[in-house]
């Protein structure tokens, strides 16, 4: 069993870097360790159930919040498409989103599908939006549980500020320049933001990640070490096409993905028990290498 109170990881970057995968092992992982997890799917493909292994047609049965009318008017009054130009609540209390939403997966590990308003704009004072930052900021609120909150592609979510109140985020890229660079805006918002630790994962990594990180740092100006508090790498796992869409199962086997993802847990924990004790002993920066 993990001593560590609740805390709130942001899991971000480009679009087909790996997130959602990450998001349920890692979910899944910390709960064989005995902490309480919340995975909150903000991707709009809604992936996350399917990997974290629910049955297909169950996984597929699920409503996210993003597209249900009547908690959305319930919440805000506002139906959505029913009462545009309608005033509507600000800053509805959703406090029964997780009783009643949430879907139970595992021991210690419950799912909430919160969805996206992919045709809105960032920023957009839509009832659907106001409810989904509503929800998030009433899961920063939540205590003895550790939220992992898989984002969509991007970083619109974080120019709403839905990732306020975090206090990891974890940035996930590959080698790309296009991933690297949406990277970089990503962990300067989390900068913004306050996030207090902000980790770069590059998974499927290759040997040489040392030099590829240097010559993007190079060509734009990057300043990783200030940018990233660690640096952790996922090697590449071909055994995940054999497992899709329960990725998860990964964890039952000798691998050295699973080997670099205890190690970021690892860290993860060791810096919630420093930052709720600060008494404890300095964090290393280090982080894992695979």
């Amino acid at each position: 069993m993990q001593q560590v109170n609740g805390f709130r990881v942001v899991i971000t970057g480009k679009g087909g870097v790996g997130k959602t995968t990450l998001t349920s092992c890692l979910a899944r992982l910390l709960g064989q360790r005995g902490v309480k997890v919340l995975a909150a799917d903000e991707d709009p493909q809604m992936n996350l159930p399917y990997a974290l292994g629910m049955p297909p047609r169950q996984a597929a049965a699920i409503v996210p919040l993003s597209q249900n009318p009547d908690y959305i008017e319930e919440k805000t009054g506002a139906r959505p498409g029913k009462s545009f130009g309608a005033l509507f609540r600000l800053n509805p209390v959703v406090d029964d989103v997780v009783e009643r939403f949430g879907v139970h997966v595992d021991d210690n590990l419950d799912l909430l599908v919160m969805g996206t308003v992919v045709q809105a704009a960032a920023g957009c004072l839509c009832s659907e939006n106001v409810l989904l930052d509503s929800v998030l900021n009433y899961l920063a609120l939540r205590e003895e549980e550790a939220i992992l909150l898989d984002t969509q592609a991007g970083v619109e979510h974080f120019g709403r500020a839905l990732a306020k109140g975090f206090s990891q985020c974890l940035v996930v890229s590959d080698l790309s320049f296009n991933a690297l660079a949406v990277a970089r805006h990503a962990a300067e918002l989390a900068r913004e933001l306050g996030i207090a630790r902000i980790h770069l994962v590059v998974n499927r990594y290759r040997d040489e990640v040392r030099d590829k990180l240097q010559r993007f740092a190079e060509a734009t100006g990057t300043n990783t070490d200030r940018l990233f508090d660690v640096i952790h790498t996922l090697p590449g796992e071909s055994r995940f096409e054999d497992l899709e869409p329960d990725v998860t199962r990964i964890l039952g086997q000798e691998s050295a993905y699973v080997a670099a993802l205890e190690g970021l847990a690892d860290d993860m924990l060791a810096f919630e028990r420093q930052r709720q004790d600060p008494s404890a002993a300095d964090l290393k920066q280090e982080g894992s290498e695979g």
